[in-house]
């Protein structure tokens, strides 16, 4: 017999303190549908840090490390239904372990972790557990790549032969760790960020993305990484080229020394039947350009959107939605799982489109097989 929850999900937070710019991005995301309540923390590793930051933010809740927090929370009379893990790299798995072992559902940045051992290891703890495990590839929550993906699947363009996915910023075109940029300075420490730089901040939302949308199996890779800028210890420039099951071919292009990009993001697929394009940059609209008919440009919340529900869609056309409302989309696909779960009844299908586990484990296989691939002249590099 199912129940009907009455209350909005508790929400804990680790990482995130002063001046982490991804914590805001997540707390603002998680209240935006209003499905969660933030009321626990441990948002620094400087303990003090934490509880002044927890204190200007109102979060009731505060411990002096994640180990603590779990502990804890797993004991509390209403403990946090998941935990948002905002940390860098280096600290996601032993936190979602912790959090995976205290019974609690865990959303996690990414990538997953910094090495396969570690990301099939939370896999295994998942399976075990039997919780659910988000990973927030941000760019799977815009309602116009949810409309690709179904235009996709349903056959819409045919079977797909190419893709062309970039994704390139210029904001590390100089050595900035080197001025105390903190985001700056744990994304190019391999102690931190793990042997990944440019590949595993932004080259794995372009992985995840073509990956989402097409609905293909990556099987192998071939890549070459740069370091441009001297004396930078992780790679920030990613060219590789991909081929899937089935014989659909890709081109992947990312790069942090792009001197004049900002955020762009280009997703182009290319089918037997018609193409698809879109731009993050003006992520409201999708080209869709069918074999022998006139292209035709599908808006968000538009005539023609058939993704359901209106493809995670919250605003009339012509008011713009982006990465905060993205981010939100995610919330609400895990807040849903949870409370599906807690009801006794089966989940909204939209919300199973949530990036899981595996798909946090294929991300990092992926930035093995280019890190191989790579140090070894480019050979072609299994993904599976």
């Amino acid at each position: 017999m199912s129940t009907k929850l009455n209350r909005r999900l508790r929400l804990g937070m680790v990482g995130g303190g002063p001046g982490a710019f991804i914590g805001a991005v997540h707390r603002a995301a998680a209240r935006l549908d209003d499905r969660f309540e933030l009321v626990a923390a441990a948002l620094s590793s400087d303990a003090e840090k934490s509880r002044a930051y927890a204190s200007e933010l109102r979060i009731p809740r505060v411990y002096s490390s994640f180990q603590e927090m779990a502990d804890a929370e797993a004991k509390h009379p209403e403990p946090i239904d998941v935990v948002a893990i905002v940390t860098p790299n280096h600290m996601h798995h032993p936190i979602a372990k912790a959090f995976l072992a205290a019974g609690i559902h865990v959303m996690c940045d990414k990538p997953l972790t910094t090495n396969l051992t570690d990301a099939d290891d939370l896999a295994a703890a998942v399976a075990s557990t039997g919780l659910i495990f988000g990973v927030t590839q941000s760019y799977s929550g815009y309602p116009m790549v949810r409309q690709m993906r179904e235009i996709v699947t349903t056959g819409g363009i045919g079977a797909v032969r190419m893709i062309q996915a970039e994704y390139a910023q210029g904001w590390l075109a100089t050595k900035l760790e080197d001025t105390g940029a903190k985001q700056a300075a744990w994304r190019t420490d391999p102690a931190k960020s793990g042997p990944a730089g440019c590949l595993g901040d932004i080259a794995t939302h372009a992985f995840h993305t073509a990956c989402f949308i097409t609905g293909l199996k990556p099987k192998e890779v071939a890549a070459d990484l740069s370091t441009f800028v001297e004396g930078r210890r992780l790679d920030d420039n990613v060219q590789a080229m991909l081929h899937f099951e089935g014989g659909a071919k890709a081109s992947l292009w990312s790069s942090q020394i792009a001197i004049g990009e900002e955020n762009n993001l280009n997703i182009r697929v290319y089918g037997e039947k018609g193409s698809l394009t879109w731009h993050q940059e003006n992520p409201n609209y999708v080209q869709h350009a069918p074999l022998g008919e006139p292209t035709r440009i599908l808006t968000r919340g538009g005539a023609g959107v058939t993704a359901s529900p209106a493809a995670g869609t919250r605003l009339p056309t012509g008011h713009p939605e982006g990465y905060f409302e993205a981010f939100a989309t995610l919330y609400s696909d895990i807040a849903e799982q949870i409370v599906a779960r807690l009801e006794g009844r089966e989940a909204d299908a939209s919300s199973r489109l949530l990036p899981t586990v595996a798909d946090g484990v294929a991300g990092v296989r992926f930035i093995e097989a280019v890190l191989k691939s790579s140090a070894n002249a480019s050979a072609w590099t299994p993904l599976s």
